[in-house]
């Protein structure tokens, strides 16, 4: 590709996410994914480090560093941090080039407020960005699923991100029913660290409980129940302790928002026309966002709401994905922007 080929060809699509964000060049597809954390020197406010090298640094900071989580439930927390994190990224997405203002694809959690909108776009104004266009997180989670979100049938989507589940109805281009709650992958990483706080006198950080979600973690117990061992701190003593926790530990742990996101599904459904619903009967749902590759999650679901359930290709781009469809698509993009 020439640079002048480059510069045409340097829309984006952003999944600005709670836990991870992910960048599409048009033509290109996926060309950065990084964790959605900036480590900052707390008293010039410079950026010392982001994504993947800031990620380490979490809970192992001197006192005159912090490491930062600029979104919280899918929204911008801290508008500084998330700017200069932002502007880093495209940096690296664009090859440091100080020439190029691409038009932005974002995507957004259907049930923030209009507020919250205004500072997802502020965000990427400021950050050099030519145009900027919100789509629907599901809407977009759905696209890059490979739903047939315009045709007249009803799809069914839940995308459980780090910060927010959006569930959501589609049909003919538009989201039909949908619901928001900010619980998704960092409340299981919340209720593992309190879990183990009150069962084991336990104190681990975040990146501590992550591992044990990832390693262990299940919606749905089996007989082949594992094990792992987990390094904190005492909480009685204040010295350093191991303990081992089990599946069904950690199944316990995880439950309150497993029957979160469950109950989400079900309130959207219990208000979908009865067309769509037959649809939905017949197509099931789907499943999409990182949260939903915890173990057996999809077998819950389907056990407790009695529709199939299947988990989209590759969830961790699912939205990404499909922002980047909508951008190389005009038509499309017209249809599903959001203001």
């Amino acid at each position: 590709m020439g640079f002048f080929d480059f510069l045409k060809g340097a829309d984006l699509a952003i999944d600005l996410g709670t836990a991870n964000t992910l960048i599409y060049m048009k033509g290109k597809g996926i060309v950065l994914r990084e964790p959605s954390i900036v480590a900052m020197d707390k008293g010039s406010g410079k950026v010392l480090a982001t994504g993947n090298e800031a990620k380490r640094m979490l809970g192992k900071t001197p006192e005159k560093m912090s490491a930062i989580m600029p979104l919280r439930d899918g929204v911008i927390a801290d508008f500084e941090a998330a700017e200069k994190m932002l502007e880093i990224f495209l940096r690296k997405a664009l090859r440091n080039s100080t020439w190029v203002r691409p038009r932005v694809v974002i995507g957004i959690p259907s049930g923030i407020t209009q507020v919250e909108r205004r500072a997802v776009r502020d965000v990427a104004l400021r950050v050099r960005s030519r145009e900027v266009y919100m789509v629907e997180q599901s809407m977009a989670a759905a696209v890059g699923a490979g739903l047939p979100v315009e045709e007249p049938t009803g799809s069914m989507i839940a995308d459980i991100g780090g910060g927010t589940t959006d569930v959501a109805v589609i049909s003919l281009a538009g989201i039909v029913r949908s619901k928001t709650i900010r619980i998704a992958g960092n409340e299981m990483d919340e209720g593992i660290k309190s879990y183990m706080k009150n069962r084991f006198n336990l104190l681990i950080g975040e990146r501590s409980a992550e591992h044990i979600k990832i390693d262990i973690g299940s919606a749905y117990l089996t007989e082949d129940s594992r094990e792992m061992d987990m390094k904190g701190r005492d909480l009685k003593k204040g010295l350093p302790k191991n303990v081992t926790i089990s599946e069904k530990d950690v199944k316990e742990a995880l439950e309150p928002v497993v029957r979160l996101i469950i109950d989400a599904i079900k309130d959207t459904l219990e208000e979908t026309p009865p067309e769509l619903s037959a649809d939905i009967l017949e197509r099931g749902i789907t499943l999409t966002g990182g949260g939903s590759l915890l173990k057996n999650l999809d077998k819950r679901v389907s056990e407790e709401i009695g529709l199939p359930v299947t988990i989209a290709r590759d969830p961790l781009s699912s939205v990404v994905i499909g922002a980047g469809n909508i951008l190389e698509n005009l038509d499309l993009l017209k249809k599903l922007s959001v203001g």
